[in-house]
This record gives C-alpha cells, structure tokens and sequence, in this order.
C-alpha cells in the first residue's frame, strides 16, 4: 500500500511483518509542462538530474549523480542520466538504488535532491514526483508528488535516515536554486 506523503511526513521503513526492508529505490519523474506560444502549445525538453548526498554526522562523505553513477562503498547506485523526462504515466525517469543493508554504519542520512542542471524552473515542470519503491518486490511504498512550480531550479526532495536499528524516509519538498547538489548544500544542511 503507498503512502501519498505531505512535505515533512515521516515514515518507517519497516515492512509489515516487523523485518527492516533491505533495498530502496527512490525514483523520479518528471514531464515538460506546455507553453503557450503564437502557434500553440508546445514543450521544451527539461533535463532534471537526481543525487544522493550521503552523510555521517551532518557531513557530506559522498555523493551520487550523473558523473559519479555508484557510491564509493558500492551501497548506493544511479540507474543513468535521463536528458528530457516524460517517459511517462508515472513510471521513473531516473531512479537511484539503496542497498540499505550495505551502507556503513557511518552514513545516517541520505539526501535525494532533483536539480534543474538546464536551469530551467520548476514552472516549467508538471507531474514530478519522487516514490520509495521496495526493490526486493517492486511495491511501491511511499510517493511524494511536487505541488505547483515555481521560480525555482532544484528541490530537496527526500531522505532516508537511521531510526534505531532501521531507516526512516521523510518526505522534505524544499524549493532551492542551484544546477548541481554542490550548489544545494546550503538548502541541505539544515533539513539534516
């Protein structure tokens, strides 16, 4: 069953049978959303990029995206690079994959950030979303579904933190400015 999260919720990733879930995918999804122009409508190819800053102790000790495709410990994995998104009717146009039982003891909070690395805003985005899918079976187990555009290029969407001998997702939804997740650190920072 999904949970259709709201910015700031928090869920367990405890499976139903009391056992911790061992793999996560966290997807992304995006369309370009139409423009009116002289002749009609129109969309303009948009190129969101995600990432996975992971952290120990509030500090950034690794990343995930584009340019950087599997985390140093091998936990963390990008699925590759999606350049226009759209690909449609809810399905994930670029997915990062969490080995939950592989991160070190050391990482406790992974961050999952959406950036425009065009630099077009998010008013020109409709219908993204990001969604925990449990890897081991496909199930989807949470979805949070960006509200309204905005004059801005990137959002801090999600993470996943350690919550006692488990992990916790909280959906964050932050607006933010920046092309890359080097230029969202300070929007990172205090959600951690």
């Amino acid at each position: 069953m999904t949970v259709n999260m709201t910015k700031g919720q928090a869920i367990s990733l405890q499976k139903n049978d009391g056992g911790s879930l061992t793999a996560v995918r966290m997807g992304l999804g995006w369309q370009a959303a139409p423009r009116r122009g002289l002749f009609g409508s129109r969309t303009r190819e948009i190129d969101l990029d995600a990432s996975a800053v992971l952290f120990a102790d509030k500090q950034p000790v690794d990343v995930v995206f584009f340019r950087h495709l599997v985390s140093d410990d091998g936990s963390v994995r990008h699925t590759g690079d999606n350049l226009v998104g759209g690909v449609g009717q809810g399905g994930d146009d670029e997915a990062i994959l969490v080995d939950l039982s592989r991160v070190p003891v050391h990482i406790d909070q992974i961050v999952f950030t959406v950036n425009s690395f065009t630099g077009q805003t998010f008013q020109e985005v409709q219908n993204a979303f990001c969604r925990l899918v449990d890897e081991t079976n496909g199930q989807e187990l949470a979805r949070y579904t960006l509200a309204g555009g905005g004059q801005y290029t990137a959002q801090i969407m999600a993470k996943v933190h350690r919550s006692g001998p488990g992990w916790t997702m909280t959906a964050i939804g932050n607006p933010a400015n920046g092309r890359t997740f080097q230029d969202l650190m300070p929007a990172i920072l205090p959600v951690l």
